[in-house]
């Protein structure tokens, strides 16, 4: 039995990428006899969700079809150990003539995404499974456009490589329908340039967070001014939102000021940064360029925006945002 595991808090990657799986799994078998798919209408019994559907469609034996597929969404519905245990027991003793897709991901007017209980994944590893990560973010997110670019049926050069990232953004959804519209206008295996994809890319879409705080350290007022519209208007983010993240930015900053941190693995023990110790690295070199002076000038400048976006002026929250970003950039140079 063959088990792919995909986790993603993007709908249209993680379908995309559920999409893939099933067609690799069922081939040029009978995709109307072989997979059956089962959600979270399938889980609610009436009283409580239960993963029964699921296991019972493991464990039924195919029809005029050697395999079957059977692809589980919306997991995340079982969160709690108790509740996940089923397929645990499941992935222990696997039956021989179903090939499973089991999907994290959120169910219908969910929260937040919850991790993956321990006990799921030792099993997924325990059985081999072939674990995919549907919506990987920051850099993650860059590799995953570069790899579908790469990997596409038509062929770009760099510049028009560089003018869809640049689109698209932290919109990699997007571009699967990008590079399907492109195939049908010039034909499989076209090399196209600049001028030939512009006209198909359409609006400027989100980019992460980490870009509009990149640009305002490098003192780049143009840069942090387009990165903040993309963020405003492609991410549909509420100026709250990119406060925020700004707060949290030069927060980060003040705290290593005077900290003792020498080097990023310190800066990232004081942040309480686990993992890469990239970021880190990032919040230390800007507080030891802007030093403290300064960086208390844009906590002040943080604080009077906020008052601004609640209404201590007549200003749009868009002009107080561009107003702020700027003051910020320009502290940076």
């Amino acid at each position: 039995m063959a088990v792919v595991f995909i986790k993603g808090d993007d709908e249209v990657l993680t379908a995309q990428a559920v999409q893939a799986a099933v067609a690799d799994l069922v081939g040029d078998g009978d995709r109307g006899l072989m997979v059956e798919e089962v959600t979270e209408s399938n889980y609610d019994d009436g009283s409580e969700l239960t993963l029964a559907p699921l296991i019972t469609a493991a464990q039924t034996m195919p029809f005029l079809t050697e395999r079957r597929v059977v692809v589980g969404r919306q997991l995340s519905l079982f969160s709690k150990a108790a509740t996940v245990l089923p397929l645990i027991e499941l992935l222990a003793a696997p039956p021989d003539t179903s090939d499973l897709v089991l999907v994290w991901e959120r169910g219908a007017g969910a929260g937040r995404m919850p991790a993956v209980p321990k006990g799921l994944t030792e099993a997924l590893r325990s059985a081999g499974a072939e674990l995919i990560d549907a919506a990987p973010a920051g850099r993650g997110r860059k590799s995953l456009l570069d790899e579908r670019l790469a990997t596409a049926a038509i062929r770009f050069d760099g510049r028009a490589k560089q003018a869809i990232v640049d689109r698209i953004g932290d919109d990699v959804g997007r571009l699967a329908s990008v590079i399907e519209t492109l195939t049908a206008a010039f034909g499989p295996d076209a090399r196209l340039g600049t001028e030939d994809v512009a006209p198909f890319l359409g609006e400027a879409s989100d980019v992460p967070p980490w870009e509009l705080t990149d640009a305002i350290d490098a003192g780049d007022i143009g840069l942090a001014l387009e990165k903040l519209e993309r963020m405003s208007v492609g991410g549909d983010r509420h100026p709250l939102q990119t406060l925020a993240t700004l707060h949290g930015h030069y927060q980060r900053i003040l705290r290593l000021d005077g900290a003792g941190a020498t080097d990023e693995k310190a800066a990232a023990a004081v942040l309480g940064m686990s993992g890469s110790t990239f970021p880190a690295r990032k919040a230390l070199n800007v507080s030891r360029r802007l030093g403290r002076a300064r960086t208390r000038q844009a906590l002040g400048l943080l604080a009077a925006a906020d008052l601004d976006l609640r209404g201590a002026t007549a200003l749009p929250p868009a002009s107080v945002m561009t107003v702020l970003v700027a003051r910020l950039a320009r502290l940076s140079r």
